[in-house]
């Protein structure tokens, strides 16, 4: 079809040059036959030179078309370069859209990922202070424990370390523990209000203040008598033997805490001059306390003389197995007397308790305060003795 095209449009100059052969043989002389045969030739000449011409043009033809082949081509590779370039701008767009959205998807997942690493890393950092916090709360209530532990060696309350004689404390459980801990607690905040007591008498301070530092240091005595009766619940021959006092405050205990005769004469030697009246109040108070003294102390005899014929009976030996029912109902009854113990101690605390306050209302104020002034010189001193004789060296 394209060498139909070619030859269709190229037509003219064929004829042309038939025309042209045509002229040059008219104008010739010749014969018929020659005619004929000179008109035979030209035309196969003339044959021939059309099918030359026409394979020339076929082939300036394809030349044409390739030519505008490579320059289409180039064109399409002169457009694409330009378009590239920036030039054209339709088909850059689509191609940025896209990147774009893709680069936006790209930029948001990054954005999250630093969002959650920076609340991760915040989350952290509270932990970490958080558990920095705790360390330092832990350092200061360990440094608090060994200041009470320290204040209380100097105090000479053995600390279980060990030995057979201070196993029993090291096993008596976290009451005594505590109560051992408010105790010393106490010990510091009464050394304080004592002090204070002394400041105000050596000042000569107004009966009114004077009056009010000796209450504060009785309500402290009232709580005292309080932690005794917790750490009573909690482990009651803990407080019978008195192993939250020093050595030699113990070799004067009576049912878990002095004897208020004791204290009594103590205070009557302390104070002058007493009046009649004050000598004759003190005098009875400190009878009154030695008869209930001798009451508890027998009561509490009784209870030991009980517990020790039900404890040895002979029906509490285990010698078959149908003695198991009458050995636990024995055990059953000693332990009941064993909670009779308890009680006895709060009546000894209630006694001295009692003692206490029936002295200040004898006394005047000036002299309720030399009186605690005296108790706490007194018990002072047996906490000086002890701590010597725990410093002497024994051979």
């Amino acid at each position: 079809m394209k060498e139909c095209f070619v030859f269709s449009e190229k037509s003219k100059n064929v004829v042309f040059v038939a025309n042209n052969l045509k002229y040059g043989t008219f104008n010739t002389n010749l014969g018929s036959a020659e005619f004929a045969s000179t008109r035979a030739g030209c035309i196969e000449i003339g044959k021939q030179h059309m099918f030359q011409n026409i394979q020339n043009l076929c082939d300036s033809s394809m030349a044409n078309r390739n030519q505008q082949s490579d320059d289409a081509s180039t064109d399409i590779d002169m457009d694409d370069k330009t378009q590239c370039n920036g030039v054209g701008y339709e088909a850059p767009v689509v191609v940025d859209s896209q990147d774009q959205s893709k680069v936006n998807g790209e930029d948001q997942k990054t954005l999250r990922r630093l969002a959650q690493n920076r609340e991760a890393a915040r989350k952290s950092r509270l932990r970490k202070k958080a558990y920095v916090q705790q360390l330092e709360n832990s350092k200061l209530r360990l440094a608090l424990l060994e200041q009470e532990l320290q204040q209380a060696r100097q105090q000479g309350v053995f600390i279980a370390t060990g030995t057979t004689g201070n196993h029993g404390r090291s096993v008596a459980g976290n009451g005594a523990l505590a109560f051992d801990m408010d105790y010393a607690h106490w010990v510091d905040e009464h050394h304080r209000l004592i002090n204070s007591l002394r400041s105000a008498v050596n000042s000569e301070m107004g009966d009114n203040e004077l009056h009010c530092r000796v209450d504060a240091v009785m309500a402290h005595y009232d709580e005292l008598f309080r932690l005794k009766i917790i750490g009573a619940k909690a482990d009651v021959f803990h407080m019978l033997s008195g192993m939250w006092k020093t050595p030699a405050e113990r070799c004067f205990m009576w049912l878990g805490g002095f004897r208020s005769s004791e204290l009594l004469k103590i205070v009557r030697n302390q104070l002058e001059p007493l009046t009649d009246q004050q000598l004759m109040g003190i005098h009875y108070l400190q009878l009154c306390s030695q008869q209930a003294e001798d009451a508890l102390s027998e009561g509490m005899e009784a209870l030991q003389q009980s517990l020790l014929d039900t404890v040895s009976s002979t029906s509490m030996g285990l010698t078959g197995s149908g003695n198991v029912a009458e050995y636990m109902g024995q055990m059953a009854i000693a332990m009941s007397k064993l909670a009779t113990v308890e009680n006895f101690l709060h009546q000894a605390d209630l006694l001295r308790e009692q003692t206490l306050q029936q002295l200040q209302r004898i006394l005047t104020t000036l002299q309720a305060a030399h009186a605690l002034l005296a108790i706490n010189d007194y018990i002072s001193r047996l906490r000086t003795l002890s701590s010597l004789w725990l410093a002497c060296p024994k051979e």
